[in-house]
């Protein structure tokens, strides 16, 4: 899928290669044009790009995904440096930034489409994703929510959204995004 040279916001490549000083996360918490915009405001992050993973469908366009028969997220990739901002920070930014016990939906979008996903690049993230969500339940449960359903899997192939979903909130600033969280902290030590 052909995706803009430069970030709009972060004016950064959005495609690899990437810095050398950079990694990657992958997460899916709902409708990606939020979710994008809450990693890009992240001081450390290089760059973001919203995509599609997860499903078995090679080069999804939004219409199949919104079909719910592709079996992908819409997720965001976020490339940043791990010198400047911890991947346990972007952990915090996930599970803060959406409500993790609401299954195949986030608030007023619902399909498979809108699942929460934590996408582990290596066994360093997984375990730092499983501790997180461990750390992250205790919080919801004290709090009165039900059980955390967020996917917690090695990540798989990262698809690129179609280009008018690029920074779509910072073309479109009063455009929806139905991301919400629960208002409950995760303790800032992971």
């Amino acid at each position: 899928m052909p995706v803009p040279a430069e970030h709009l916001v972060l004016h950064t490549r959005m495609t690899p290669p990437f810095p050398a000083d950079t990694a990657r996360a992958l997460f899916g918490m709902g409708c990606f044009w939020g979710a994008e915009r809450r990693f890009w405001s992240i001081p450390g992050v290089h760059t973001t790009a919203v995509g599609y993973a997860g499903g078995h469908t090679p080069n999804p366009t939004y219409t199949e995904v919104c079909t719910g028969l592709t079996g992908h997220s819409e997720v965001v990739l976020v490339v940043y440096r791990p010198r400047e901002v911890s991947y346990e920070t972007l952990l915090r930014y996930f599970w803060e930034g959406h409500d993790p016990t609401q299954g195949m939906r986030q608030g007023n979008d619902r399909g498979t489409q809108y699942r929460s996903g934590i996408y582990c690049f290596d066994a360093g993230q997984q375990d730092a994703a499983e501790r997180s969500r461990s750390r992250y339940r205790a919080a919801l449960e004290r709090a009165g929510y039900g059980p955390i359903t967020t996917e917690i899997l090695p990540a798989p192939r990262f698809f690129y959204a179609e280009a008018y979903h690029q920074q779509y909130l910072a073309r479109n600033p009063r455009g929806y995004c139905g991301l919400g969280g629960t208002g409950v902290a995760l303790q800032a030590t992971l």
